[in-house]
């Protein structure tokens, strides 16, 4: 799954339907004087036309036997266009996609196997909510890229006025006994949707819950099991600090804008949330900050979804050796330092947070990263997410409807929709 962000969006997407032609950037080679050139599918303002350039000329240079063409393509449409491709005999060499997409295209046997270069990519470093999507039974297909999950942005001149020392709150009582404080005189201690089913996602992964778990090959909704109720619990709790719609996500209306208007002490979302509200109001520039959102216990912060993109080379290529090439340089240390400091992103390695470290908002990110998990790594959670019963479970617990009920209702339909593919 894509974190759409960093072009001022914060929220999360899931890819449907087939898109019109991809742009080519200004990048291009050909097959002449010796010279293998490899096609590249890179996603739209996944990365800054300043990255690209100065990432295929360094390429280039180092591998003056590699020419690379890179094609941009629009998230809107992508599962279908790279389902496509795969089946063609005219593939892309390597294609970025979003990290919970791997499964769904390697299901197809279009994927090479990059099992056996796993040690040689640091791969024992990389971020867990990255690389395990990028498996399916049991073989590594997706190479991570780059990371990115949500965060609390908030309000450092309100905390200041109500005695807050943000950096103090890492344990969730800690952050509900500051939310009550800051929950005062018109400002909402917490502006959170009733809807917001990843921030949620993260309560249960604390609790040791899951949204489904697999045996025998079957998947089975998990909503209903006391560990994810537990977190259901604290996102009531939580919720209910604020004034949040609860029939609705962060993106109807954009929590940006609500958090804009001036009267809302925090938010939960990737830190690009913070150039939206400033480019709405920019009289907040300078009044936001970001930390992790917290755990249950002061030694591990709080489990996050984690979104971004993996890399993935078709069976069907025919310049296997140079595509891997070209992942390996991207996905290496010396490039995943620069990409991070570049577009604020979360290196794919734990070993890298450092590289952030003077970003505020990468690196509240990083800290969060550790704790990444992903959605359950099988094809059948595109079904889920296309009705997803989950976000109407959260507006019925909190309207008043039996938490264990409609927990199991929802469990129900998420077996469902798993085993049925539609």
């Amino acid at each position: 799954m894509k974190l759409r962000l960093f072009a001022g969006v914060s929220a999360l997407v899931m890819t449907a339907g087939l898109s019109a032609c991809s742009s080519s950037s200004d990048t291009s080679g050909d097959s002449s004087g010796g010279n293998t050139t490899i096609d590249v599918w890179l996603m739209r303002d996944s990365v800054s036309a300043q990255f690209q350039n100065e990432f295929v000329k360094g390429f280039e240079t180092a591998h003056p036997d590699i020419k690379v063409k890179v094609q941009i393509q629009e998230w809107d449409g992508i599962g279908e266009k790279v389902t496509a491709a795969l089946a063609s005999n005219d593939a892309p060499d390597v294609i970025e996609t979003g990290n919970t997409q791997v499964a769904q295209f390697a299901q197809s046997g279009g994927l090479l196997d990059l099992s056996d270069k796993v040690d040689g990519l640091g791969g024992k470093n990389w971020l867990k909510g990255l690389a395990e999507p990028g498996v399916y039974e049991g073989k590594q297909y997706g190479i991570p890229y780059y990371a990115a999950n949500r965060v609390v942005i908030y309000r450092t001149d309100l905390f200041k006025e109500a005695g807050i020392d943000a950096t103090a709150i890492k344990t969730r009582d800690q952050w509900i006994a500051a939310t009550k404080k800051l929950n005062t005189g018109g400002t909402q201690g917490i502006y959170l949707p009733g809807q917001n089913w990843y921030t949620l996602a993260g309560f249960v992964w604390d609790e040791g819950g899951d949204l489904a778990t697999e045996s025998g090959g079957k998947w089975k909704g998990t909503l209903d099991s006391p560990e994810a109720i537990r977190g259901m619990e604290f996102y009531e709790k939580l919720q209910a600090l604020g004034k949040g719609p609860r029939d609705s996500d962060e993106a109807n209306p954009p929590q940006a804008d609500v958090m804009a208007k001036g009267k809302v002490a925090q938010v939960i979302s990737t830190p690009g949330g913070a150039n939206v509200v400033i480019q709405n109001n920019p009289a907040l520039k300078g009044k936001l900050g970001f930390f992790p959102i917290p755990g249950k216990a002061a030694a591990k912060p709080g489990a996050v979804f984690t979104g971004g993109s993996d890399l993935v080379i078709p069976t069907a290529s025919t310049k296997q050796d140079a595509a891997y090439t070209f992942v390996k340089e991207l996905t290496g240390d010396t490039w995943q330092k620069k990409l991070a400091v570049a577009m604020s992103y979360v290196p794919n390695k734990t070993t890298l947070a450092s590289a952030v470290a003077a970003d505020p908002g990468a690196a509240a990110m990083a800290v969060g990263a550790a704790q990444g998990h992903a959605t359950p790594n099988t094809p059948g959670w595109a079904a889920v997410e296309a009705k997803n019963p989950i976000k109407d479970y959260m507006t019925a617990v909190l309207t008043g409807g039996d938490i264990q009920k409609k927990a199991a209702t929802a469990s129900e339909a998420i077996t469902a929709a798993m085993n049925s593919g539609s």
